[in-house]
C-alpha cells in the first residue's frame, strides 16, 4: 500500500472553514449591495492573461510577484496581480458594447507571491469597483463615498461595537507637480515606491532610499519629504488615530492651503490641491463625520499606474494591519490597448485581510452553518413529516437542516450546538400524534410546546424573520 500523501497547503495560500467562509460570504454581499446601490455592474475576468497585458503596469515589484508560466500551447501567460488591469483591457476589449461612462464592480480572487505575513496571502480576493470613462472629479467624489458607506455597511452587518475607520486621501498630482519642478519626473516611480514605505521604515531610511536607490539629490528627498512626512506630521496623522477627534476639515484646509508654498507654481499640483478642496467641501456638503475622512499627503500608493486622487482605509481598533481598502484615479492605463481614452478612477476591498481583522477583533462567530433551524429526527419512518416541515420554513425564507440519521436526542443537540444552530425542533411518537411539536432555543435552553399549524409563524419569531 502506498504511503499517504501529506494533506498541507502552499505557504502564503489557505483553506477556508465554513466559520471564515460564511464570513466572508457576508462581507462580499455587503460589498455587492453597496456597489449595485450606486449604479455599478457586475462583469468578470479570466484568471489567466497574456503575460504582456499585465507586465509594467503595477511596477518593478508587481512584475516579481506575478506567477508566471508557459502554457501548453506554448503561450507565455501569468495570473492576474489585481483586478484593474485586467479591467483596463476589458474595456477597451469591449468599449463599444459597454459604453461610457461606465461603472463596474468585480468580485474575484487574485495572486501575488509576495512574502506572506499577517493578513495577507498570495491567493486573496478582491471587490473592486470603479468608474472609466471620465475626468470628472464627481466620480473621485463618489468613489470615496462608496468606501465610506461600505464601511458603515459592514459596520452595521457585523455589529461591531465601538467600529470606527478613517479613509485616508491624497492627490498624486501634487506629488507628481513637485517632481516636475524638481526636474525628476522621470524617477516618479522609485520615489513613489520609497514613499509607499514611510509608516513601515520611517523617515530618515527613506530619505536615504530617495537618494542611494532613487537618484535624488539630497536637497530634492528634503523637498519631497517636507512635501508629504512633514506636512501630515504637522496634525493630521496625529489626530486621526483618536476616535473622537475633530476638526480634520480644518486642518485639511490648513494644509492645503500650505501646500502651495511647499510643491512651487506648479500647474499640475496646484490643480491636485483644487481637486482635493472640492473633495472635502463635498465631504462637509454631504454630512461625512469630519473624524472619518483625512487629508494624508504621505500616502503614494506604490503602484505606478495612479494619476490623481488616491484612497486608503485604517480601521481605528487595529490600524497596524495596513489599509484594507485602497485606490484611486488612473487616466493612462488603458493606453497600452486603445488610442480612445479611458480615465477611471476606482477601489478594492481588500476582503481577506479585512476578514483577518474581523477575526482578531472576535467579530466573526464560531457558526458552522447557514441554517438557524435544525429538525431533529427520531423515527425514520417519519422522515417524511420532518422534510415537509423543512420545505415549509424554507419557502417561508427560513434556512433549516434535517439531520440525516435517526440518533439518540443528546447527539443530535451536541451536532445543533457545535455547529451553531440557534433553534431545534422536536417531534417523537407522542409530539407526532399530539399535533404539539417541541421547539428548543439552544442559546437559552428554553423549550416550548407549540402547535404543529403555529409553528413556522413561531420559529419565524425566533429567528427575527
Amino acid at each position: 500500500m502506498s504511503p499517504h500523501i501529506k494533506p498541507q497547503t502552499l505557504k502564503g495560500f489557505r483553506d477556508y472553514l465554513p466559520a471564515a467562509m460564511l464570513a466572508r460570504e457576508r462581507l462580499i454581499d455587503t460589498a455587492r449591495r453597496v456597489y449595485r446601490s450606486y449604479g455599478f455592474s457586475p462583469i468578470d475576468t479570466p484568471a489567466l492573461e497574456y503575460t504582456e497585458i499585465l507586465l509594467g503596469k503595477g511596477g518593478g515589484e508587481t512584475d516579481k510577484q506575478m506567477f508566471r508560466f508557459e502554457d501548453q500551447g506554448g503561450r507565455d501567460v501569468a495570473m492576474r496581480f489585481d483586478l484593474t488591469v485586467p479591467f483596463a483591457r476589458f474595456a477597451a476589449q469591449h468599449l463599444n458594447d459597454i459604453g461610457t461612462p461606465f461603472k463596474r464592480y468585480h468580485v474575484g480572487t487574485v495572486w501575488r507571491a509576495e512574502k506572506p505575513q499577517k493578513g495577507r496571502f498570495r491567493e486573496f480576493m478582491q471587490c473592486d469597483f470603479d468608474t472609466i470613462g471620465t475626468r470628472s472629479n464627481a466620480a473621485d467624489i463618489e468613489t470615496l463615498l462608496v468606501i465610506h458607506d461600505l464601511f458603515e455597511a459592514i459596520g452595521k452587518e457585523f455589529a461591531i461595537p465601538d467600529f470606527d475607520f478613517r479613509i485616508h486621501v491624497n492627490n498624486r498630482m501634487v506629488l507628481n507637480g513637485l517632481l516636475e519642478s524638481l526636474g525628476v519626473q522621470e524617477k516618479s516611480a522609485d520615489v513613489l515606491r520609497s514613499l509607499d514605505k514611510l509608516p513601515k521604515i520611517g523617515r530618515d531610511a527613506v530619505q536615504a532610499e530617495l537618494v542611494d536607490a532613487a537618484g535624488l539629490t539630497a536637497e530634492q528627498a528634503e523637498r519631497v519629504l517636507n512635501a508629504t512626512h512633514e506636512v501630515s506630521g504637522s496634525g493630521i496623522r496625529k489626530n486621526s488615530a483618536a476616535p473622537g477627534s475633530s476638526g480634520i476639515l480644518t486642518n485639511s484646509a490648513t494644509i492645503l492651503d500650505a501646500l502651495p508654498s511647499i510643491v512651487g507654481n506648479n500647474e499640475t499640483a496646484l490643480a491636485g490641491i483644487d481637486r482635493l478642496r472640492e473633495l472635502f467641501a463635498a465631504c462637509a456638503k454631504v454630512g461625512l463625520p469630519e473624524r472619518r475622512v483625512v487629508l494624508d499627503v504621505s500616502i503614494a500608493r506604490g503602484l505606478d499606474y495612479y494619476t490623481g486622487t488616491i484612497y486608503e482605509t485604517f480601521l481605528t481598533q487595529l490600524p497596524g494591519i495596513g489599509s484594507v481598502c485602497s485606490g484611486g484615479r488612473y487616466d493612462n492605463l488603458a493606453a497600452m490597448y486603445t488610442s480612445q481614452e479611458l480615465p477611471g478612477v476606482g477601489a478594492s476591498l481588500g476582503l481577506d485581510r479585512l476578514l483577518a481583522a474581523l477575526e482578531e477583533l472576535g467579530c466573526v462567530p464560531p457558526t458552522a452553518t447557514p441554517a438557524d433551524v435544525l429538525i431533529t429526527q427520531f423515527d425514520a419512518a417519519s422522515l417524511g413529516e420532518y422534510l415537509a416541515f423543512a420545505r415549509e420554513l424554507h419557502a417561508a425564507g427560513i434556512c433549516a437542516e434535517v439531520f440525516p440519521e435517526a440518533r439518540a436526542l443528546g447527539k443530535q443537540l451536541k451536532y445543533a450546538a457545535k455547529k451553531g444552530f440557534r433553534v431545534a425542533v422536536i417531534a417523537g411518537a407522542e409530539e407526532l400524534q399530539s399535533g404539539r411539536w417541541q421547539v428548543k432555543e439552544l442559546s437559552s435552553g428554553d423549550q416550548y410546546s407549540v402547535p404543529r399549524e403555529e409553528l413556522g409563524a413561531v420559529i419565524g419569531r425566533m429567528v427575527g424573520q
